[in-house]
């Protein structure tokens, strides 16, 4: 059995606590209590609560990516499943971590390196073979386009959330059911723009 690290059960603990609380109402005293260590202990490994957000959110881009990631890359995998995989797994992610899309997108903004490493392998692999399963199907349209389109439809739910909830699109309680039926048909939707 593998030990764990002072520094797993910290991320352990914040990952739990970001999830439950958001990241705004997440102490960091709350963390050290959580992991069983002392709050200069957590300063030590992590300087800041930023800093820490930024390794769990860098963790559970790993896990995501190593989820879909060999499904991207598999040529027996049809773009169908693939589409659906992408979709199912972010609209979970971002559900549990409401605020990781503008985390994202700020962080990109500031550190355009701190998603390069995650990313690009998983690209490099991935990318040819969507594009031939594509090609073979005679759609015109790029890997680039297929999963901007699909990351598109998935994310933009989240990022403009407030906008959708004060104009009163979608009431906030009746949001997470929203992004859960509007995942079901992102699909038909990229699959109608390829025809």
């Amino acid at each position: 059995m593998d030990k764990v690290t002072t520094e797993q059960k910290i991320i352990r603990a914040a990952d739990n606590l970001f999830t439950q609380k958001g990241y705004a109402a997440t102490k960091t005293r709350e963390i050290a209590d959580e992991a069983g260590v002392n709050l200069a202990l957590l300063n030590y490994y992590f300087g800041s609560k930023e800093n820490l957000y930024k390794k769990v959110v860098q963790e559970k881009f790993r896990m995501l990516l190593g989820a879909i990631g060999p499904v991207l890359s598999d040529e027996k995998v049809s773009l169908e499943h693939k589409i659906t995989s992408i979709t199912n797994n972010y609209t979970k992610l971002l559900l549990e971590n409401e605020e990781l899309p503008i985390f994202i997108l700020n962080e990109l903004t500031v550190n355009k390196e701190i998603f390069k490493d995650i990313t690009e392998n998983a690209r490099v692999v991935a990318q040819p073979v969507i594009d031939k399963q594509l090609k073979e199907r005679n759609i015109e349209m790029s890997a680039a386009d297929l999963i901007v389109n699909t990351l598109g439809l998935t994310m933009f739910p989240f990022v403009a959330k407030p906008l959708i909830v004060s104009s009163g699109l979608v009431k906030e309680e009746e949001f997470v059911d929203y992004v859960s039926e509007r995942s079901e048909k992102i699909l038909e939707w990229i699959i109608k723009t390829t025809k």
